[in-house]
């Protein structure tokens, strides 16, 4: 009886949680998008079908109830991703889980972003060239966020993160008919927020996730109003022995699936697989529908006496490749 009424409350939280995403306004063009961007390198190697798991640090970036259940009292996770156009991503998140859970789990994520150096011009139609150069700025973007995660029982658990997000994109001149010089600082803070649930079904190892993040009112840059990436994902995964009734006791194939939708890009599918022996050597793949240059990811973990390396690999088309690596440690 207790099975099914948690699993008529995870029906009708999904229902409500669609609803609501279902009824914001999908915009053409978003902004603060790296939010929407996951650094960890096992998240990325399964094309970021992870919100159905659990356990390890990288998943509250996308669902913060994935915490609920982590194995030891700490884990820390550093990452690097080299993203496409020059730009780097570095994250760090520490999770303490005290009492084994009991009193729940608390997370710590630090996001930062370098775009690089870029050249500034301002339009200046007495110049041949039709511009003048302004110099050499350098945007930079940042994200903190804090959580808190608990198992109801054990087959339901729930989460939510609080972030502060803030980006600057370097001054920008502008000049008017009359030669009047306008200067705009272009920076912007936003605090967003993030929910999510797990549910255990208890038929074999099949778990349910839901989660929506970056929900946020509206920021403005100067004069232009946006919003932020919001996102709803519901997600299922299993270890795939199990389900065939063919456990093995050092060998492990999880496939994880979830469907997503963003508030300013199409609803994607996301596939992601991954082989694991004796919790030494991992093995990913991963898909993601509707990219056009970025379909499939790939990835390798090597973990061992509490620390583990990951790294994942996506092909990019004419933007190359891009790479990601993660360092792990848990107590």
């Amino acid at each position: 009886m207790k099975r099914i009424k948690n699993t008529w409350f995870m029906v009708l939280l999904i229902g409500v949680c669609t609803s609501i995403t279902m009824s914001q306004t999908k915009l053409a063009q978003t902004g603060f998008n790296f939010l929407s961007l996951s650094s960890d390198a096992r998240s990325s190697g399964l094309g970021g079908a992870v919100n159905s798991l659990s356990g390890f640090a990288g998943a509250m970036a996308s669902n913060p109830a994935s915490m609920a259940e982590m194995p030891t009292f700490l884990s820390a996770s550093f990452d690097m991703n080299r993203w496409i156009a020059d730009i780097n991503y570095l994250s760090a998140s520490v999770i303490v889980s005290p009492s084994s859970g009991d009193f729940g789990t608390v997370g710590l994520s630090v996001q930062s972003v370098d775009y690089g150096n870029l050249e500034g011009t301002m339009v200046d139609r007495n110049n041949p060239n039709g511009y003048f150069d302004t110099g050499i700025f350098k945007p930079s973007a940042l994200a903190i966020g804090l959580g808190y995660s608990k198992m109801i029982n054990k087959q339901f658990g729930v989460g939510a993160r609080v972030k502060y997000a803030y980006q600057s994109l370097g001054e920008s001149t502008f000049m008017s008919d009359q030669g009047d010089v306008t200067t705009a600082k272009n920076k912007t803070s936003a605090m967003a927020y993030d929910f999510g649930t797990i549910y255990k079904t208890g038929i074999k190892s099949i778990v349910f996730g839901m989660s929506v993040t970056n929900f946020s009112q509206s920021v403005k840059f100067e004069n232009e109003d946006f919003q932020l990436p919001l996102l709803f994902t519901i997600g299922i995964s299993a270890n795939l022995f199990e389900l065939i009734n063919s456990p093995q006791s050092n060998q492990d194939l999880m496939l994880s699936v979830d469907w997503t939708h963003p508030r300013s890009h199409p609803e994607q599918l996301k596939i992601g697989a991954e082989y694991r022996f004796m919790q030494l050597l991992s093995l990913r793949a991963g898909y993601v529908s509707g990219n056009d240059e970025n379909s499939f990811t790939y990835g390798v973990g090597i973990s061992s006496f509490g620390f583990e390396v990951d790294y994942a690999y996506t092909p990019f088309g004419v933007f190359n490749n891009v790479q990601q690596f993660t360092v792990r440690v848990s107590l």
